[in-house]
């Protein structure tokens, strides 16, 4: 019975540490623009769509591929979200096949290979981002990939611990990428 005490308690530690870690690590907005071929935007947050069409009117990449949009939502409904940015309305494109983070990756692989690309910006959640990168690199491996981290309004993680929603959030993106890079091995 001590043994397994033992185990179980080390485990809990693993865990927790890892979780610490995880939190610790999470990449923050680079200091210059990046420069990719395409920019790649994954929804959850109108602050992701804003900074995805900033950065392509800023010249980051050629075009902006926006993933896991509802089928309900049309091009002109997002180009007036975006401020009706003259870019947007050549250079975006909607996707609507992903449903989850894997999905986003498979989307813009086929996007990324389409329009012969080598590099891809991608925008995203600050704590989603591990996740997103993980496999958006299992799915194009050939593809030099860079992160730009959102800050989304609401979310605090410079006082994570502070705020037990924020926790909540944290701990089930946690799970969700223990669980990508299992999955992302498995599938080696």
């Amino acid at each position: 019975m001590r043994v397994f005490l033992s185990v179980i308690f080390l485990a809990v530690l693993a865990y927790g540490l890892g979780f610490v870690l995880f939190v610790s690590n999470l990449p923050t907005q680079p200091a210059s623009l990046p420069r990719a071929d395409g920019i790649a935007a994954l929804t959850g947050g109108g602050d992701r769509l804003d900074v995805a069409v900033a950065l392509l009117e800023n010249g980051v990449g050629k075009k902006l591929l926006i993933s896991g949009v509802a089928q309900e939502t049309t091009k002109e409904t997002l180009g007036k979200m975006a401020g009706g940015k003259a870019r947007f309305a050549c250079c975006a494109d909607i996707g609507y096949a992903a449903e989850d983070t894997h999905g986003n990756a498979v989307e813009a692989a086929s996007w990324v290979h389409q329009n012969h690309f080598n590099s891809l910006v991608i925008v995203t959640g600050r704590y989603h981002m591990p996740r997103a990168m993980r496999e958006f690199s299992h799915q194009m491996p050939d593809v030099t990939l860079i992160g730009y981290p959102v800050n989304q309004n609401g979310i605090d993680l410079g006082g994570w611990w502070r705020h037990p929603r924020t926790i909540q959030l944290l701990h089930r993106e946690y799970v969700k990428y223990l669980a990508s890079l299992l999955t992302t091995r498995l599938a080696q």
